[in-house]
């Protein structure tokens, strides 16, 4: 059961702190391990909690929101997604990659089968019913939350990559991204006293592991880092802390049947901690896959 973070002196604490070996495998787009519950689902009881503390939120530092820093957020999930820095060249990327979620396409590798595409492209088709993909949407619906292709082949994703030309369906991505992942993952690091390192580490995972409360969900990840280490808005020490998140989120990765490339968490997300870097200051240089990278 997830644990209660109270406002009041916790605040306090979450402001003074938001001032302040793997196994190689072929880089290749990747997408949530499960994606957002289908309307109507039980919505987990943190994202609930953070909901109701949205004033005390907001009136913290942006820390990964600060348009700088997102900017920098979404190359290093670029690195481990697509092993580009050039994250907006992903838009029209689509591939099935294996992994039981069917085609896996865009910023963030939405997929066909855990319903954040679909709720993209339902999105998107509302404002612009003569899109490319509209016509793909009852197919869509009838393989979420499956692997199938049927009804998308053939010409599904040739479509996907016509769509992504047009500005609107970029922004369509952008906007369901930040819904769906950026702001939840941020808003929870945020509450549970977090720092822009940490607001990082938050949403890659949100990104990676999709929002679930399963035990491989980001949700599941974070209850299981609370019962081995106190959060900074419970008291805690926030390098601890961010060390058991990473030791579940690692567990996570190693317990899949693919996609089991751990240098996201190894060589990028635990050399800026060890370094003592919690705001997640440039120069950045991290590995993923073996290659190197740099912000500077």
């Amino acid at each position: 059961m997830t644990r209660l973070v109270l406002f009041g002196a916790p605040i306090v604490i979450a402001v003074s702190i938001l001032f302040s070996g793997s196994d190689s495998e072929p880089p290749t787009v990747t997408g949530p391990a499960a994606g957002p519950a289908p309307s109507g689902t039980a919505r987990p009881a943190a994202a609930e909690q953070a909901e109701e503390h949205a004033e005390e939120i907001d009136a913290l530092p942006p820390g990964l929101a600060a348009p700088e820093m997102k900017e920098i957020a979404s190359r290093l999930v670029a690195s481990a997604e697509a092993s580009t820095l050039d994250w907006r060249s992903q838009y029209g990327a689509i591939e099935d990659i294996g992994d039981g979620t069917g085609y896996t396409a865009g910023i963030i590798g939405f997929c066909s089968g855990t319903n954040d595409m679909l709720q993209l492209v339902e999105g998107y088709t509302g404002e612009h019913p003569d899109n490319p993909l509209a016509p793909f949407l009852p197919a869509l619906r009838a393989v979420d939350g499956t692997d199938s292709h049927e009804g998308l082949d053939p010409g599904f994703t040739d479509a996907w990559r016509e769509a992504a030309r047009d500005p609107a369906f970029r922004a369509a991505q952008d906007a369901t991204r930040d819904r769906l992942y950026f702001e939840p993952a941020v808003e929870l690091a945020k509450l549970d006293g977090l720092g822009t390192l940490g607001q990082f580490i938050y949403y890659d995972a949100m990104v990676l592991h999709g929002p679930g409360i399963e035990a491989d969900g980001f949700y599941g990840i974070r209850d299981a880092a609370m019962r081995a280490a106190d959060t900074a808005a419970e008291g805690g020490e926030e390098k601890a802390y961010l060390d058991a998140f990473l030791d579940e989120t690692r567990k996570a990765i190693r317990a899949r049947k693919v996609q089991r490339d751990t240098s996201r968490i190894d060589t990028a997300q635990r050399v800026f901690l060890s370094e003592g870097n919690l705001a997640l200051d440039k120069p950045l240089v991290w590995q993923v896959y073996g290659e190197t990278f740099r912000i500077t």
